[in-house]
C-alpha cells in the first residue's frame, strides 16, 4: 500500500524528472541547426538543438599495444554521424574514451582513461572495463549452490571483488566490428573456463556495443554455461561530464537517481541484506542534487563508504518501489512519456512527438521487461547530460572515493561511476534477485547511455 502523501512526492518527482529533462523544446518543429548553436528562435529559453547528420558512421579497427606474453590488443573506434566517438579496446572490453560536445560544441573526452596500454596494466580501478564473471563483491567469496560449498578467490580484504584476481577486465576479448542499421559497434565474445577464479561451468559471454545515430552507446550482454553459476555483468566507466583534459571533480553534477531505496553495507561494504529507504538521507536522489551536496554528511553508510559506494534499487526494476514498471512512467501518457520524448529530442539527434513516446511505452511495456530511465546526470557549467537506461534491478552509485592522482592518474572524485547491476552478495541473501544462471538458459542484460546537452 501507498504511504500516505506518496502520490503527492511521485508527482513532484516525475515534473522535477520532466523540468531537467528539458530546457524548453518544440518537438516536431523546425530543422535543427549544426551541433554547437543555439537555435536564434528560442534563445534564452534553455533549448540547445542537436545537428543533423553531417557525415558517414564508421567502426575501424588499429593495434593499441601488446600483452607481456604476446598478445595483441586492438582497439576499435565508433563514430556517429554526428561525431560522437567511441574508443574500446579488446583488452577487457574496455571503453577507452566517449568523446562529445558540449553546449558551446567544444569536444573532450567524458570518461576516464588511458593513452597506453601499460597504463591500463599498471594504474587502472577498472576504468572502463566489462567487470565479472561477477562485478561488486561476494562475501568472503563463499556461497552455497544447490547444496555445495563454493569457496571464490579472494581479492578485497577478505572478499571477493569484480570476478577476482583476473576477472572479466584483465582478458583479452575477440573483437568483431560491425556497421548495420545506422548504427556502428563491436562485439566482444571471451569463453572463461571451468574453475576460472574457482567459478562453476565453462561460461561463453558476450558484450555488444552500439553506437546510435541518437547519440546513444547500448551495452548489451550476454552469456551460457554448461553449469550453474552466478553471474553479475556490468561496466565500470568512470564519467566526468566537465571533461577530462578539464580535471577537477564531479561533486557540482546533478544527479537524479530513481530509486526509493538502497542496500547498507557493513564496513566491508557488503550489504546487511536490508532495503533501507533513501527518504531523509542523503542517499535520497529522486530530485536533481549536486553530488557533493551530502557527500560527506555525518552519516554511518558514508563514512563506510568515504562517501557514496551502495547499491541503489531501481524503481523500474522487477524488484523496484513500482512492482516492475518505472514510476517515472507509471502510465503510457504520463509525464514519463512526455519527458521521454524531450530527453530525446534533446540528447539523442531527433524529434519525436508525444505520440509517437507513448507508443513506445505502449510497445515497451506489451513486450514484457523493458529498458527503464535509471539515472540522470547534468553538468551545470558545459551543459552536457548523461542518461543512463537499463534492464537490471540495481545501479551502483560510486562518487570515485579511492582514486589517487599518484596511483591512479587522477584525483579522488573525479569521475563517478553508474554501474547498472543485480545487488551485491547476491548469492548470499535469499530476498534479493537470483543471480544465478543455470544450462539451457541465457543470461541476457541491456544498458544504454545517452548523450546529450541542455
Amino acid at each position: 500500500m501507498e504511504a500516505p502523501g506518496a502520490g503527492t512526492a511521485m508527482r513532484q518527482r516525475c515534473a522535477a524528472a520532466a523540468l531537467l529533462a528539458v530546457g524548453s523544446v518544440t518537438l516536431g518543429a523546425r530543422q535543427p541547426p549544426a551541433r554547437g548553436h543555439r537555435d536564434a528562435d528560442a534563445a534564452g529559453a534553455g533549448t540547445f538543438a542537436i545537428a543533423p547528420r553531417t557525415r558517414t558512421a564508421t567502426v575501424t579497427r588499429t593495434p593499441f599495444g601488446t600483452l607481456p606474453g604476446g598478445t595483441t590488443v586492438d582497439r576499435f573506434t565508433l563514430i556517429n554521424e554526428h561525431g560522437i566517438e567511441v574508443g574500446v579496446m579488446s583488452y577487457g572490453a574496455t571503453i577507452m574514451s566517449v568523446r562529445t560536445p558540449d553546449r558551446t560544441g567544444r569536444v573532450d573526452d567524458i570518461v576516464l582513461g588511458f593513452d597506453t596500454l601499460d597504463a591500463y596494466l599498471t594504474r587502472s580501478r577498472y576504468f572502463g572495463a566489462v567487470v565479472g564473471r561477477y562485478g561488486n563483491r561476494i562475501a568472503g567469496g563463499r556461497f552455497t549452490l544447490d547444496g555445495a560449498a563454493i569457496q571464490l578467490t579472494i581479492n578485497s580484504g577478505a572478499n571477493h571483488l569484480h570476478g577476482g584476481n583476473k576477472g572479466f577486465d584483465k582478458v583479452v576479448w575477440e573483437g568483431e566490428p560491425f556497421d548495420r542499421d545506422g548504427g556502428v559497434g563491436v562485439v566482444f565474445r571471451y569463453t572463461s573456463p571451468d574453475g576460472e577464479e574457482s567459478y562453476p561451468g565453462t561460461l561463453k559471454a558476450s558484450i555488444t556495443y552500439t553506437l546510435t545515430p541518437r547519440d546513444e552507446l547500448m551495452l548489451e550482454y550476454r552469456a551460457t554455461t554448461d553449469k550453474a553459476t552466478p553471474i553479475n555483468l556490468t561496466n565500470h566507466s568512470y564519467f566526468n561530464l566537465a571533461g577530462r583534459a578539464r580535471g577537477g571533480d564531479i561533486l557540482q553534477h546533478l544527479l537524479m537517481l530513481d530509486a526509493d531505496r538502497y542496500t547498507p553495507t557493513d564496513d566491508n561494504l557488503i550489504p546487511t541484506g536490508e532495503l533501507a529507504p533513501v527518504q531523509g538521507t542523503p542517499f535520497d536522489f529522486r530530485t536533481p542534487t549536486a553530488i557533493g551536496a551530502r557527500i560527506d554528511a555525518d552519516h554511518e553508510q558514508l563514512r563506510r563508504g568515504k562517501g557514496y559506494d551502495h547499491n541503489f534499487v531501481l524503481n523500474g526494476g522487477a524488484f523496484g518501489a513500482g512492482g516492475g514498471s518505472n514510476r517515472l512512467r507509471a502510465s503510457g501518457a504520463s509525464a514519463f512519456a512526455e519527458a521521454s520524448a524531450d530527453r530525446r529530442s534533446l540528447g539523442g539527434g531527433w524529434s519525436a512527438s508525444l505520440a509517437e513516446a507513448r507508443e513506445q511505452v505502449r510497445r515497451s511495456e506489451a513486450e514484457g521487461p523493458a529498458l527503464h530511465l535509471a539515472a540522470r546526470v547534468v553538468e551545470p557549467t558545459t551543459g552536457r547530460t548523461l542518461d543512463v537506461e537499463t534492464k537490471e534491478p540495481g545501479v551502483q552509485f560510486y562518487a570515485g572515493n579511492n582514486l589517487d592522482l599518484a596511483r591512479n592518474g587522477f584525483g579522488r572524485r573525479s569521475g563517478f561511476c553508474l554501474e547498472t547491476q543485480h545487488f551485491p552478495d547476491s548469492p548470499n541473501h535469499s530476498n534479493f534477485p537470483s543471480t544465478i544462471l543455470r544450462p539451457g538458459r541465457t543470461f541476457e542484460s541491456k544498458t544504454v547511455f545517452t548523450f546529450g546537452v541542455k
